[in-house]
Order: structure tokens, then C-alpha cells, then sequence
């Protein structure tokens, strides 16, 4: 295929992007397809980060962790590498200084996080960029809507008391349409309701073990005298209920044969 032809359909990826794995999962194997284009691939995302509107930046940076988790599985650790490098570009894009990406700066956080967690990024690097990111984290609801990532869905700003909010110093925030704050509010719904699904999950160990055993082993506290005195209660307590039972069986039994 022709380069220029790959880097728009990667752009048409970009562009459509939305809170369902689906999306992030075909333009993350469309980037590891053309690896051979990695580096064209990965200007593109820098372009649509700077160009489009914050619920796309949004998306495109939990796309981010998703193409750098694939990545990594592919053992093409290309495109991990170019975000290590870019990152700072990367959260600049999403969360402006000027503050006009408020509602981001939660979305940031929980990526950086999911990176640091996965070893893609240092604890010192994170460190300091969640210190700018306190600096913008001023007016969350500015735009008319926040990003909730922990806590229940937020509606922000939605009320008419907030018409012309502005920064600190006085220029007005682009104001987004109604359509718009309501996908960001359906986006943040279903990756909160997936993120929910997900606290159970287990990760298998490398060796293949079973690592649900493993964790359950590992949480369950030593065997005590209150056990023993647990299950002695709890084996006179079955024992009388079997008791109650056989006697409750024998009375229909002589009843049906009387």
C-alpha cells in the first residue's frame, strides 16, 4: 500500500476512536500491520493529538497505553520507545498549559499510571510530570464537562450559573456544543462501567501457574486457635441441622406408611 495511503486510513483510525476496545484494538493492529512505518504512524498520532478536539485527544491517549500494551506483545518495542520520547509532547497536547484541557488532565493521569504500572515509563518520569499537572488541574469543569476515572460519572459544568467560564487570567475557554460534552459523558460512562469489570481480573503468571491460587494463598491468614474454635461451632451447628432433618424425615415416613 502506498505510505500516504496508510497514514490517512491510520488518521481515519484516529479520528474515530471512542471508549470501545473495538476501536482502539483495529487501529492498533492497522500501526503494528505497517510497522515498517512506525515512525510516520507515530507522527500521526502526535498531529491528531495537536489538531482535534479534547474528547478525541482523550481517546487517542487511552489509545496510547492500548497500542504500547500490543506493542510490546509483538515484540516491536518501536512505538513503546517513540511514546518514552514524546511523552511530554504527548500530555502538553492533551492537557494544555492554558488550562483548556482541564477535563483531561484526569484522563492523563490514569494513562501515566497504566504506563508506569506496565514498566513502559519510570516513576521519576511520571513524578514530574504529574507535578505540571497540577498546574492545569485548576478549573476541571471549564469546558462544560470533567473526565470521572475512579468515582461515578460527573456532569460538570452543565449548569447555566457557568455560561462564560474563563481562566485565571481572563481569556474565555472554548466552550464545546451539547452533542459533544454528551459523548464525552457516554465515553466516561462505559470505560468506568468496563474499568468496574475489570477489578476482578487476575494476570496469569509467566510460568503458566495458577495465579488465582497464588493470590488467594497469599492473602489467607494463618491457621489459629479462633479457627478451630470456628469450626467446632461450625460442625455442631451442621450436626444439629442434620439431627432436626432426620427427625423431620422420620415423622413423614411413619405418617405415609400409617
Amino acid at each position: 500500500m502506498d505510505p500516504f495511503e496508510v497514514r490517512v486510513r491510520f488518521t481515519q483510525h484516529l479520528q474515530h476512536l471512542n471508549a470501545s476496545v473495538t476501536s482502539a484494538n483495529k487501529a492498533a493492529q492497522y500501526a503494528l500491520r505497517y510497522r515498517d512505518m512506525d515512525e510516520d504512524l507515530h507522527s500521526c498520532i502526535l498531529e491528531q493529538l495537536e489538531r482535534n478536539s479534547m474528547n478525541n485527544r482523550a481517546n487517542i491517549m487511552y489509545f496510547i497505553e492500548h497500542l504500547c500494551d500490543m506493542a510490546a506483545r509483538e515484540k516491536h518495542h518501536d512505538y513503546v520507545r517513540m511514546m518514552q520520547r514524546d511523552i511530554l509532547r504527548v500530555v502538553d497536547a492533551v492537557a494544555p498549559e492554558d488550562g483548556s484541557g482541564a477535563a483531561n488532565v484526569k484522563v492523563v493521569r490514569k494513562v501515566l499510571q497504566g504506563l508506569q504500572s506496565k514498566s513502559f515509563l519510570l516513576a521519576q518520569t511520571v513524578s514530574e510530570i504529574e507535578e505540571c499537572l497540577k498546574e492545569r488541574d485548576t478549573l476541571p469543569d471549564a469546558i462544560g464537562l470533567s473526565s470521572p476515572i475512579t468515582g461515578d460519572v460527573e456532569m460538570g459544568g452543565t449548569g447555566g450559573a457557568r455560561d462564560t467560564p474563563r481562566k485565571a487570567n481572563g481569556a474565555n475557554y472554548p466552550r464545546l456544543d451539547k452533542k459533544q460534552i454528551e459523548q464525552r459523558i457516554e465515553e466516561d460512562r462505559e470505560r468506568h462501567k468496563r474499568l468496574r469489570e475489570n477489578i476482578w481480573a487476575i494476570q496469569q503468571g509467566a510460568a503458566g501457574g495458577d495465579a488465582e491460587f497464588e493470590k488467594l494463598w497469599e492473602e489467607t491468614s494463618e491457621l489459629g486457635e479462633d479457627d478451630f474454635i470456628l469450626y467446632h461451632e461450625e460442625a455442631e451447628e451442621r450436626a444439629e441441622a442434620a439431627r432436626e432433618w432426620a427427625e423431620e424425615y422420620k415423622g413423614k415416613t411413619v405418617g405415609t406408611e400409617a
